[in-house]
């Protein structure tokens, strides 16, 4: 038996019993060590969506059994696994919409990363498991997934170019990691936006250029006397709040890029003019999660310290605690991340 954390509603996650599950030919069984917990998986409507359901997808383990059909991987490999799989095949894939591939969105680890063991499928073994250099910690493994999703976002959805003046509105992790990969793939300022205090001086401590606190300053005022009055190349807004999108487009300027992080809950309706768009030149793009070539894009991010455990967290919980770790991260306080230490003896 092993011990899962499985939530049946917003605040109300258990530990529970249940098997390990049993590995077939082409898949792999790892021992989890972390899992980090995704903001995403804070969100009410979102995770209600979901319930019941073991979370957990910023996981990074050992591998300890491998099926009979398995090269390549071995016992004694750590690893960070996705937990969702393109096709690679489809016209999705081939155009790099790969978390809109159908096989994508049906891939799934087993049961989820907040578990003591999880079976990796053979598809997601195979497509995007990765084994971590000895120099990586199996907590900077923890890592890989969510340094994926900023390098799709400002790669290939915003098209980020060296010297783009980009402004980050939200700096809790995602924040920090998207200013971290900003700045790696040279942007010339990065603005860091929120109304917590502690974020934002962890973003200036993190190599942001300056910070905005959007309860005592007006974001696009801020931006423009950063900017020389042009305001911003590349928006970035974190918080799925229709609040948040509407100030990063008072912020982005002429042939700028406006991109959505976060989803607002379904429903919600975002007043756009259309003739600004069009007169400025103003491109406005989402991006959901991370394909093959962002995690191993990530992967070397991560491997130069770009981003990596000993920078960003501030918060570690055991499995029994993960409620609590959740609460942490919902409370958006004074937290940057939040990890389930799985495994104390691996991580």
């Amino acid at each position: 038996m092993m011990r899962v954390a499985r939530l049946y509603d917003y605040g109300d996650i258990r530990i529970e019993n249940e098997p390990i599950p049993e590995i077939g030919p082409e898949d792999a069984l790892v021992k989890m060590a972390v899992c980090g917990i995704c903001t995403s998986d804070t969100l009410p409507w979102y995770v209600r969506r979901k319930a019941p359901i073991v979370l957990g997808h910023e996981p990074a383990g050992t591998i300890v059994d491998v099926g009979s059909d398995i090269s390549g991987f071995s016992p004694g490999d750590r690893v960070f696994v996705h937990h969702h799989a393109p096709c690679m095949h489809c016209r999705l894939c081939r155009r790099g919409h790969f978390s809109m591939c159908p096989t994508w969105k049906a891939s799934a680890l087993d049961p989820g990363g907040l578990a003591e063991f999880v079976r990796v499928p053979g598809l997601n073994l195979s497509t995007d498991t990765l084994k971590l250099p000895a120099t990586l910690s199996l907590e900077d493994g923890a890592f890989v997934e969510p340094t994926a999703c900023a390098v799709q976002a400002l790669k290939r959805r915003a098209r980020m170019k060296p010297g783009d003046r980009v402004l980050i509105i939200g700096m809790g992790i995602m924040g920090q990691i998207l200013a971290l990969v900003a700045r790696h793939y040279g942007a010339s300022p990065v603005i860091a936006a929120d109304k917590v205090p502690y974020r934002l001086s962890k973003a200036r401590e993190l190599g942001a250029d300056t910070g905005v606190d959007v309860t005592r300053e007006t974001l696009a005022e801020s931006v423009a006397a950063v900017t020389g009055g042009d305001l911003a190349d590349v928006v970035v807004v974190g918080p799925g709040t229709l609040a948040a999108m509407e100030a990063g487009f008072s912020a982005v300027g002429v042939g700028g890029t406006v991109l959505l992080f976060t989803p607002a809950e379904p429903g919600g309706s975002l007043a756009v003019d259309t003739y600004d768009l069009y007169s400025r030149d103003i491109t406005l793009t989402t991006s959901y999660s991370c394909g093959p070539p962002d995690t191993l894009e990530a992967l070397d991010i991560v491997g130069l310290g770009v981003v990596n455990a000993k920078k960003l967290v501030t918060h570690r919980f055991p499995l029994e605690e993960t409620a609590a770790g959740f609460q942490t991260v919902a409370d958006a306080g004074e937290s940057i991340k939040t990890l389930i230490v799985i495994d104390e003896t691996q991580a």
